[in-house]
């Protein structure tokens, strides 16, 4: 029977392409006199997008209009959240604030400065190109400062990287192009990299990926390391190991389970199980090679290792490290890995272990 053709997913729009969507409609009215139901902006990829005007208000010399955000079929937090932005007369050029539910940059490390509002690149970009463009329609000076907000901000962000990655007390306003295409890789990758960089700004000489949340509590516990120094690695060991090659710390540990670290192991550098399979055959040879049982007839990595024993936890941690170590090439970095079981306990190592390279901060002049 021919397999039915997977439905096409649905792409959405980024919490900046909402930003500056609003920010559109509060300038029509606070220059034009009223606001518009609909808004129509252009992406920096020449996609032109309408959104709906939600709960407007005005008041004496300001304006303040809301979006609400539409991820598409991406499994975004902030999906169906609203997104508004309040427009007032300010001289300085255009400039951007924090309101409730946007963070404000505490670390370097990030595209902003220590202290800014969470608004990234792309999107003041965006509205900035907005005002310009609203400005020369109405006759007024673009000199306007953006206040962009999103009720319940906060909460949200906790489900999200910002906290590890030092934004505190809200959202990011994100986006390089105002699309969120569905279940994309490259939002967690880049992610990853913010991570590495702010790591890397912060001093930390140690770093850790883990391919899930019992793996992360078990690297941070083992080696006490910082928050900030855990980066949000999941099945993109490749994505990591290829930016901390040109990035480089002094030390990465990388942990997970007995299936995921095998299929590093193996050479994947995406874990994912819709992207990537364990060898068993590779496997099982593995294990002969070892003298241990016979694993050829398994169908998990964890059949595997119930037969097999810890012997071969240590063979998938010591050929996951020398994966990672050739994906890393000649980057002088200190690497181990740790196969962990379900429970979070770890069942076997390779590398240099905690006290060969502490994880401590480096030293600054």
């Amino acid at each position: 029977m021919d397999k039915k053709p997977a439905p096409k997913l649905r792409r959405g729009w980024t919490t900046g392409a909402c930003a500056t969507a609003a920010t559109k409609a509060a300038l029509m009215a606070l220059w034009g006199g009223e606001f518009p139901a609909r808004v129509t902006i252009s992406l920096p990829r020449g996609e032109t997008p309408e959104f709906a005007v939600v709960d407007p208000a005005e008041g004496h010399g300001w304006a303040e209009a809301g979006i609400i955000k539409d991820a598409g079929d991406d499994p975004d937090v902030t999906h169906g959240v609203m997104v508004r932005a309040r427009v007032q007369a300010r001289p300085g050029g255009v400039t951007f604030r924090a309101g409730e539910g946007v963070g404000t940059i505490t670390r370097p490390g990030l595209p902003l400065p220590v202290g800014a509002p969470a608004i990234n690149p792309a999107p003041r970009a965006m509205m900035t190109e907005v005002v310009q463009q609203m400005a020369a329609r109405f006759g007024q000076s673009p000199e306007v400062e953006i206040i962009v907000s999103i009720p319940g901000g906060e909460a949200l962000a906790e489900k999200t990287w910002n906290p590890r990655l030092g934004i505190v007390g809200g959202l990011s306003v994100l986006g390089t192009t105002g699309v969120v295409r569905p279940f994309s890789c490259a939002a967690w990758i880049a992610s990853i990299h913010r991570g590495v960089d702010v790591a890397r700004a912060c001093g930390l000489r140690h770093v850790a990926g883990c391919t899930g949340a019992t793996s992360e509590r078990a690297v941070r516990d083992f080696y006490a390391l910082e928050e900030a120094a855990m980066l949000d690695m999941g099945d993109f060991a490749g994505g990591l190991l290829k930016y901390l090659r040109r990035n480089p710390v002094a030390r990465l540990t990388i942990g997970g389970g007995i299936g995921k670290m095998t299929k590093l192991a193996q050479g994947a550098v995406d874990l994912h199980s819709g992207r990537s399979q364990i060898d068993f055959a590779r496997l099982a040879e593995w294990a002969r090679d070892a003298g241990l049982h016979d694993v050829s007839h398994v169908n998990t990595a964890l059949e595997a290792l119930e037969i097999a024993g810890k012997p071969l936890a240590d063979i998938v941690a010591q050929k996951a490290r020398d994966a990672a170590r050739e994906l890393l090439r000649d980057t002088p970095i200190d690497v181990d890995t740790i196969v962990v079981d379900r429970s979070g306990a770890i069942i076997a190592r390779a590398g240099p272990g905690p006290t060969s390279r502490p994880a401590v901060k480096e030293a600054r002049a």
